[in-house]
């Protein structure tokens, strides 16, 4: 199982609330969808320890496409149901998966990934993506990961018009 000694709480906790200010003052008066999404992920990506992708996938007409993210390239769309990010968006609900070769129906963007969390974008009853997250290390992501990604997930929130970003 993954073990950072400097990824422990209390330290992570204060990075993650650093991080939750960063992004806040990035988004503040930027109302552009794309600069949004785009800045978050590269946030994440270098604030982040032992990551190799942080990005978002945007639901159009029944399937996730691909949004902007740091790392590799990736799989470009995602049926809804399939893989990590289309199980959260069924499920609307966060998935955090500690060994995805263990996952049924794991997409393998990145053969490199060996874990993965991803927090469904849901507004108004309506998914709109998804923010994923993988990392190279088995069990990277904990119940304090998925708690702070959410708060994230709602700062996005108060800074996106959603229906502009996913194209309805």
């Amino acid at each position: 199982m993954y073990y950072n000694k400097q990824w422990v709480a209390p330290a992570a906790a204060t990075i993650y609330e650093s991080l939750l200010v960063q992004v806040g003052a990035l988004l503040s008066p930027e109302t552009d969808w794309l600069a949004n999404l785009a800045n978050t992920a590269a946030v994440l990506f270098h604030t982040l320890p032992d990551l190799n992708w942080a990005g978002f996938y945007l639901s159009k007409q029944g399937e996730l496409v691909l949004g902007p993210f740091q790392g590799k390239p990736a799989c470009v769309r995602i049926p809804w149901g399939k893989g990590v990010c289309g199980t959260a968006v069924e499920q609307k609900k966060t998935v955090v998966v500690p060994d995805v070769h263990l996952f049924p129906g794991h997409i393998a963007c990145d053969e490199a990934s060996r874990s993965e969390i991803v927090i469904p974008i849901i507004q108004d009853g309506n998914v709109w993506g998804v923010l994923d997250v993988d990392s190279p290390y088995k069990g990277r992501f904990s119940a304090l990961d998925q708690a702070y990604l959410e708060k994230l997930v709602d700062l996005l929130h108060e800074h996106i018009d959603w229906e502009v970003a996913c194209g309805t």
